[in-house]
């Protein structure tokens, strides 16, 4: 009780959650790692076939499985063991790893291995990313939610900033295979801290409809509800023409910035920092946030405007500054919309409306890391991220009018 109240005094409340604390420790050890892969991955695919287009259709692959089958797995979600199926799947990614890794060691690594694999990671993460989501509330309860979420994005982008800075280092004086490599020990912490999770019996609703059934019955719900139904669509539109600016973050290192793998960690990491300071400031300020509608729209804004002037930088230290601010501005908008989809979706459909959220948020993903990739190739990356940050600020603009409601939040 002492740990509770003093965890909630210093805007923590979800640490005093055992449960959480053995998830945010291990997720925090497996993130880095993911990060490391992620920076590993970009430079695999710019080194093996130095082309923009190839580093946009690898995000877009890694991405085309949550596309396809998330909204499925929130169904899925409702009904099932969520702590089950995430171990699997994490058990899954640390395989990917491994196999990528051993690929490269051995110097027989092809374009069309590193394609299909991270086709595969993308069918695991489509199952993944519901269950995690809505997993949250059983550890933490309605109360701390908002701020788990926000600790969750902290350590997200805690890991940001030191995965890439590890992977840039890494990379010049041992190899991409190691951040591969590294990648898939870094499961064990977070499977570890699942095992170790001591659960309340849940009760699972009972299989009353088809899968069919259960998704028109969150269509429905989305329908009838203008406000979380104006959230899904400002974050798929985030998701498509915003968020794919990271995938570009090797060809602006190496091609506009003149940079190596270094620039190109350093890059990634000035996302991360920021996006820490966003995320610990949301937590911090949890119970604290009233209009928490109008503070998602400033920040999601405020990311368009960041990566117009972004596109211009030609400077290293000026294009860090204005991704930390981005990083920002992005985690702010990022969780805010998610507490308030989990906070107004009813617990019977919780697993559904991440679901949808995941569809949107990360299965939307291929198409901007397509069009950014394919763009990019044509017109420059500088042009590319310029107008998808224009895009952003209309469309977040439009969004805050015509639906006052997410105003009101």
């Amino acid at each position: 009780m002492t740990d509770a109240v003093g965890a909630r005094r210093y805007g923590l409340g979800a640490l005093a959650h055992r449960n959480f604390r053995l998830f945010f420790i291990g997720q925090g050890i497996s993130l880095v790692g993911t990060w490391m892969q992620n920076v590993g991955e970009g430079w695999l695919i710019l080194t093996l076939t130095n082309s923009p287009f190839y580093v946009g259709l690898t995000s877009a692959l890694s991405s085309l499985g949550v596309l396809l089958f998330s909204l499925y797995a929130g169904v899925i979600a409702d009904r099932v063991d969520k702590r089950r199926v995430i171990v699997f799947m994490q058990v899954a990614f640390m395989l990917e790893a491994f196999t990528v890794a051993i690929l490269v060691a051995t110097h027989v690594v092809a374009v069309w291995q590193v394609l299909l694999l991270a086709t595969l990671l993308g069918l695991a993460s489509a199952f993944d990313i519901p269950m995690r989501q809505s997993f949250v509330v059983e550890m933490v309860g309605k109360e701390d939610l908002m701020n788990a979420i926000a600790l969750n994005s902290s350590l997200f982008n805690g890991a940001r900033v030191i995965g890439p800075a590890i992977a840039g280092l890494l990379i010049g004086a041992l190899g991409i295979a190691w951040c591969y490599f590294l990648n898939g020990l870094s499961y064990v912490a977070v499977i570890a801290g699942l095992l170790l999770m001591r659960l309340p019996p849940v009760t699972r609703p009972p299989k009353t409809t088809s899968t069919w059934g259960g998704f028109r019955e969150v269509l429905a719900f989305l329908r009838n509800d203008r406000r979380l139904r104006a959230l899904m669509i400002l974050t798929a539109i985030l998701s498509v023409f915003g968020f794919p600016y990271i995938s570009m973050m090797p060809v602006f290192a190496r091609d506009v910035l003149h940079r190596g793998a270094a620039g190109y960690g350093a890059l990634t990491s000035s996302i991360g920092v920021g996006a820490v300071i966003g995320a610990l400031g949301i937590a911090l300020a949890s119970a604290r946030i009233r209009k928490r509608g109008r503070l998602m729209l400033v920040g999601g804004t405020a990311l368009g405007v960041l990566l117009i002037l972004f596109s211009a930088s030609r400077s290293l230290g000026v294009s860090m500054a204005l991704l930390a601010l981005a990083g920002c501005a992005m985690i702010v908008n990022n969780s805010l919309a998610n507490t308030l989809l989990q906070t107004g979706a009813p617990d019977h459909l919780r697993g559904r409306i991440m679901g949808f959220y995941s569809f949107v948020f990360v299965g939307m993903a291929p198409f901007g890391a397509f069009l950014f990739g394919l763009a990019a190739e044509h017109i420059g990356a500088p042009t590319t991220i310029a107008i998808g940050g224009a895009i952003v600020v209309v469309a977040v603009t439009i969004g805050g009018i015509v639906e006052p409601s997410i105003r009101a939040a």
